[in-house]
């Protein structure tokens, strides 16, 4: 029986794959292929970031794997993210991005979140950023005072940021926002917007305008009524900042932790139970990608900024948004669920 046992034990470190601890990083990923779950449709801002990290990512992780965009759209990307906790291997083939707003909706208690987003872990977010909450030209809303004058029509992707800035912005404020839920990305939104099916636009980044949507800005196509994050960015300094328009403290309080997720950016993260050698071996190469001239001189050429945060700072800005205590969560929960 010992003779037994000791031959299986020998047989087993040497099946491949069977004892991964023993498998250099470099070896498991030579000839492998990294799906990147996408929970959006194609075009939008998390796509493109997306595929601009599929592009490069693989030259710096040992063992140069092929990463593969898939994109998996659905509510407001609740279904990727709820797929890569579940049902994804947690082997570090496959990595994800999903919507920023993903942490403040789980502490604010959405019953549709069926999964720990502090459980993720998170390799880096390519760029923080600054969201707007935009409107066609032609819908005659210019301003935040315009849009509380009578109903615009706001298209949104599901229970994310789209719908939840223009929720909070009725509640808070008294814009007259209608939210049309359903859209599966941003970029069928703008569609939407071109064709006269809605007004405006809840939400997406400043930089995705600029990167996706520069002649809109050049042809005054969209009016931008507002922007969301913590400071306002440069080149839009006419442009009022959603936590100062609060009309007390208490709202404007509300209004700060609702931007505190622009942080998150566009977050690239792996399933749960990943070996520890592997999840290094991501954030480095993640941390090298960004650092390298040569990556951030192509990133500019193609329209994307980047200001990166690493993927443990974003480990830990998830962890501190999902534990913000109940009472402060409360009343934002009743203006977004």
């Amino acid at each position: 029986m010992k003779f037994a046992a000791l031959m299986l034990s020998a047989l087993l470190a040497a099946w491949p794959g069977a004892a991964g601890s023993q498998q250099s990083v470099e070896d498991f990923y030579r000839g492998k292929k990294i799906d990147l779950i996408i929970g959006y449709s194609p075009g939008g801002t998390y796509d493109l970031y997306a595929r601009l990290v599929a592009r490069h990512l693989g030259n710096y992780i040992p063992g140069k794997p092929l990463i593969v965009p898939r994109n998996m759209p659905g509510a407001g990307s609740r279904a990727a993210a709820t797929w890569v906790f579940n049902v994804a291997p947690r082997d570090g083939t496959v990595l994800a991005t999903a919507d920023q707003s993903l942490a403040l909706q789980q502490a604010a208690g959405d019953k549709r979140i069926n999964f720990d987003i502090t459980k993720f872990i998170y390799i880096g977010n390519p760029n923080t950023e600054n969201n707007t909450t935009a409107t066609w030209h032609a819908s005659g809303i210019k301003t935040i005072d315009d849009a509380k004058g009578r109903e615009v029509t706001m298209g949104a992707t599901g229970g994310s940021t789209s719908s939840q800035y223009p929720k909070a912005m009725n509640a808070l404020l008294g814009t007259r926002f209608r939210i049309i839920l359903g859209y599966p990305g941003g970029n069928d939104i703008n569609l939407a917007m071109e064709r006269g099916e809605v007004d405006g636009r809840g939400s997406n980044s400043w930089a995705s305008w600029k990167a996706t949507r520069a002649h809109w800005l050049a042809e005054n196509k969209i009016n931008i009524l507002v922007q969301i994050g913590l400071k306002k960015v440069p080149d839009l300094p006419g442009v009022p900042l959603l936590l100062e328009l609060g009309n007390n403290a208490d709202d404007r309080s509300l209004l700060r932790l609702l931007s505190a997720s622009t942080a998150v950016g566009r977050p690239i993260f792996t399933t749960p139970g990943v070996p520890a050698e592997r999840v290094e071996a991501l954030r480095k190469a993640f941390e090298a990608m960004v650092g390298d001239p040569a990556f951030v001189e192509q990133a500019k050429k193609e329209n994307f900024d980047i200001d990166p945060v690493s993927g443990v700072a974003l480990q830990n800005l998830v962890s501190e948004i999902v534990a913000v205590p109940a009472a402060q969560t409360e009343r934002l929960r009743k203006i977004i669920e």
